[in-house]
């Protein structure tokens, strides 16, 4: 098969007037999909990527294994060294860079569409032939022990990992992405070059292509970056789990000012059908910045903090509700008070129909800031991608949100806010809990 027998899927292009963007889902040669929006206004191309596997893949002692490969893969590749790879990026203003996750590995590319030749040809070396010099393991592994050494003494990140450990006892989410000390000391080139081999599959990835680049000249893009991959064979499987410790209260000694709280109950996966719903309550309880009740009877009323929030965590395995806030120490009690009284409240009453109404109004008027930058539209379509909800799924969103209704409301509240017990971490001395 020739690039141009390649096959443009049907995906319903959605309408300018009700969505942010359009896409169409292109398939390569080599059986890679992509979903691609043609923009030809800016010379530029912007590529996302993810494929399916990432931290909860680590091996039991070898936390922080995803995070690590992640790091090292522009760290020279090929025939050229790390200081020779990052020379030819900079030198065409190619930026190129991996991450990882629970549950994927991914990265991006963005270039000028008269350097895409090479800006292809460096990510295909990065993603097949990463070299993983010992030189530049070991550079690696000194920054993240660095990283991990300085996080002891950050009362936000030692509540948050303390936070997951209790929440997933166990459990491939409850281990810090990050690794520890001993885990990332532990970690050898055999380590990463096993999985490297499981995590980086043509047959695993999700991609999505924004700017002045065709469809033709994406097909070959396509083939040419991820086509050198293994199709790839199964992954460890990561067992469903649900939240742990709900109702406890746990302290980890830091000697600091105030605490640094954190949070949070049961939640819906993104794929759930009440997943919206959730999204909804979940603004009006403690995800809008400025307008969440937790925000005003936290911070507005009491000033009891700073700042104060709740967000929805969807994993492959699990998911939750979970916020966070820091406050004096002999104000923790009074905090975690308030905060309990009001999702009781929230909870038994539901918000007031001007309430729901103005939640809804935010979160589609403001949709549309999340796709005004190429590289934005790009990492928010290879999302949905991941997620699994379709193409078409821009155009639909604001239409799901429209419609939520009380019934919806209380149904997501019932499912996610339960009976009100939190399990909650608190990372200093407070005075009670």
């Amino acid at each position: 098969m020739t690039p141009a027998d390649a096959v443009t899927r049907t995906a319903a292009a959605p309408d300018s007037s009700s969505s942010p963007t359009q896409a169409r889902s292109i398939l390569s040669a080599r059986g890679i999909e992509a979903w691609h929006v043609e923009s030809p206004i800016v010379p530029l191309i912007a590529l996302a990527f993810t494929f399916e596997g990432g931290a909860a893949q680590d091996s039991d002692g070898k936390a922080g294994t995803a995070q690590m490969l992640a790091r090292l893969l522009d760290e020279g590749a090929g025939p050229h060294d790390s200081d020779a790879f990052q020379e030819r990026l900079a030198a065409r203003a190619i930026e190129l860079s991996f991450h990882a996750g629970p549950d994927a590995i991914g990265g991006s590319l963005k270039m000028l569409v008269k350097h895409a030749d090479e800006a292809i040809e460096l990510l295909a070396l990065a993603l097949a032939q990463p070299r993983f010099d010992q030189a530049a393991i070991e550079r690696v592994r000194a920054q993240m022990l660095a990283g991990l050494r300085y996080q002891q003494n950050d009362p936000g990140v030692m509540a948050s990992r303390r936070f997951f450990a209790e929440a997933y006892p166990g459990h491939p989410y409850g281990r810090p992405s990050s690794g520890t000390i001993e885990s990332v000391s532990s970690i050898t080139r055999d380590d990463l070059v096993a999985m490297h081999r499981r995590l980086l599959a043509r047959g695993r990835v999700k991609v999505a292509a924004v700017g002045a680049i065709g469809e033709e000249a994406l097909v070959r893009a396509l083939d040419a970056a991820f086509g050198a991959l293994p199709e790839g064979g199964a992954l460890t499987v990561v067992p469903p789990t649900r939240i742990t410790g709900l109702g406890r209260r746990i302290v980890v000694d830091l000697d600091v000012p105030q605490s640094v709280l954190r949070f949070g109950t049961d939640g819906v996966p993104w794929r759930d059908p009440d997943f919206i719903p959730a999204y909804v309550l979940n603004h009006i309880l403690g995800g809008g910045a400025f307008t969440s009740r937790l925000f005003q009877e936290v911070r507005e009323k009491r000033g009891l903090a700073y700042s104060v929030g709740t967000s929805l965590v969807s994993h492959r395995a699990a998911s939750m509700t979970w916020g966070y806030t820091a406050t004096k120490n002999e104000r923790v009690a009074e905090c975690l008070t308030v905060i309990a009284d009001e999702i009781a409240r929230l909870t038994g009453d539901g918000p007031s129909d001007d309430e729901l109404q103005k939640a809804k109004d935010y979160l589609t008027g403001s949709y549309a800031l999340g796709f005004d930058t190429s590289t934005k539209i790009a990492h928010q379509l290879v999302q949905i991608a991941f997620e699994g909800l379709g193409i078409d799924y821009i155009a639909r969103r604001n239409g799901l949100i429209g419609a939520v209704t009380q019934d919806d409301i209380r149904r997501a509240a019932a499912r996610t806010l339960g009976d009100g017990k939190l399990l909650v971490v608190a990372a200093g001395r407070p005075t009670s809990m």
